[in-house]
C-alpha cells in the first residue's frame, strides 16, 4: 500500500477543466501542447513499471541548512547576485530587480499534504527574510515547480508580477482567481523593465498535474536578457542532442550564468528524455558558451531512484572526463554566488 498511495493520490486529483485556448500551432493542437520534434511518449503503463521496479537508495531524513542567506534589499546596475534557496528555486537579484524561479518552499512536492516527495533540508532564505519580490518566473507545473501555496504566500506578502508559459494560469487560479498572471508562448518576449527582458523558448519536457490534463499547460526555457549579461533558467528538460541550448546560444549569444538541472535522472530508460543527469547538463553547460552555471535539482526531494549525493559525485566524475574548467559552481542550500561582470570573464 505504501508503494500505491502516491499513485491513487496522483488518480483522485482533479485535472483543470479549462487550460489554454488559443490558435492552433507547430506546438499546440487545439487542446494540449507537445514538442514538434521530439513528443514525449511515455505512458501511464510505463510509470508504472518504474514504479514496481523501483530501487532502494539512501536518503536522510533531516539535514541542515548550513547558513541561511539575509539577501540585501535590492542589488542594482550589472552586479549579479544569485542565491540557491533549493531544488531549483533560485534568487536572482540584479538591476534592482529580484526574481525567483519556481519558488517552492512547502514541506512535499505533492499534491497532499501526508504523501508524495518531502523535502529532506528547508529553503535557503526564510520567507520573512526575503527582499521585496517583483517578478516570479514559473516554468511548468509540475509540483515541484508550480507549488501553490508559496505562490499564494508570496503574492499576499509581495504581490510580484507572475510569469509562465500558455495555460499555467489555469492551475493557480483553480486555486485563487485573485492572483494575477501573466502567461506567454515560445518565442515571446516580456518587458520587466527598460534593461531587463524575459524571452521564452522551447525545453524538451511535458506537463500535468493530474492524469487527465497531459500537456495541457505549455512549458519554457527561460532567458533573461540585460545589459549586464544575459542568464538562462531551466527547471527541467532531458538533453535532445542540445539542440534547443545550441538553438538559445546562437540567438542570445553570450551567457553570463546558467542554471541548469541535473537530478532526477535514474532509471535511464524511464527519465532520459526529461531529465538531465550530470554529464548531460555539463553538455548543455558547453552548449550554452561554457559561462558560470550552478547545477540545480537534486539532493532536495528524493523524486526518483539515485541516492541522496549520487548526482554530485557523477558531476564531479564527469568534470573531470570533459575537462571542465571552474565555471561549474556547486552551491549549496542558502548559498550565495556574486557572479563576475562579463567584462571580468577570462574564458
Amino acid at each position: 500500500m505504501p508503494k500505491l498511495l502516491p499513485i491513487l493520490c496522483l488518480c483522485t486529483i482533479a485535472a483543470c477543466s479549462n487550460y489554454h485556448i488559443g490558435q492552433v500551432s507547430d506546438h499546440f493542437d487545439g487542446t494540449r501542447f507537445f514538442d514538434p520534434e521530439k513528443p514525449y511518449k511515455k505512458t501511464f503503463w510505463q510509470f508504472l513499471k518504474w514504479q514496481y521496479s523501483k530501487k532502494s537508495s539512501p536518503w536522510p531524513a533531516r539535514i541542515k541548512v548550513a547558513k541561511y542567506d539575509t539577501p540585501p534589499a535590492r542589488v542594482l546596475g550589472d552586479e549579479l547576485r544569485v542565491t540557491y534557496v533549493g531544488h531549483v528555486t533560485f534568487l536572482i537579484q540584479t538591476q534592482g530587480l529580484n526574481i525567483l524561479t519556481d519558488p517552492v518552499w512547502s514541506e512535499r512536492a505533492s499534491p497532499v499534504s501526508f504523501a508524495g516527495p518531502k523535502r529532506v533540508i528547508d529553503p535557503g532564505i526564510r520567507l520573512e527574510d526575503l527582499p521585496p519580490i517583483d517578478v516570479i518566473w514559473i516554468s511548468h507545473n509540475h509540483y515541484d515547480h508550480l507549488d501553490i501555496e508559496t505562490i499564494k504566500q508570496l503574492w499576499k506578502d509581495h504581490t510580484p508580477r507572475i510569469i509562465t508559459p500558455l495555460g499555467n494560469d489555469a492551475v493557480i487560479h483553480s486555486y485563487d482567481k485573485t492572483i494575477a498572471v501573466e502567461t506567454y508562448d515560445w518565442g515571446d518576449a516580456v518587458t520587466i523593465s527598460d534593461i531587463v527582458t524575459f524571452h521564452l523558448s522551447p525545453m524538451q519536457h511535458w506537463s500535468a498535474r493530474g492524469l487527465l490534463d497531459r500537456n495541457k499547460a505549455l512549458w519554457a526555457a527561460l532567458t533573461i536578457v540585460t545589459t549586464g549579461g544575459n542568464i538562462y533558467f531551466i527547471g527541467d528538460s532531458g538533453y535532445g542532442e542540445g539542440r534547443y541550448f545550441k538553438r538559445d546560444k546562437a540567438k542570445f549569444g553570450t551567457f553570463r550564468l546558467a542554471l541548469l538541472p541535473m537530478g532526477a535522472y535514474e532509471p535511464r530508460w524511464f527519465h532520459e528524455d526529461m531529465h538531465m543527469d550530470p554529464a548531460d547538463m555539463l553538455k548543455a553547460h558547453h552548449d550554452l558558451g561554457q559561462p558560470y552555471t550552478i547545477p540545480s535539482h537534486y539532493d532536495v526531494f528524493k523524486l526518483t531512484d539515485e541516492g541522496f549525493g549520487d548526482a554530485e559525485k557523477a558531476l564531479q566524475k564527469a568534470m573531470k572526463e570533459q575537462q571542465i574548467g571552474d565555471k561549474v559552481k556547486v552551491l549549496q542550500v542558502g548559498e550565495v554566488f556574486n557572479v563576475p561582470n562579463l567584462s571580468d570573464i577570462v574564458r
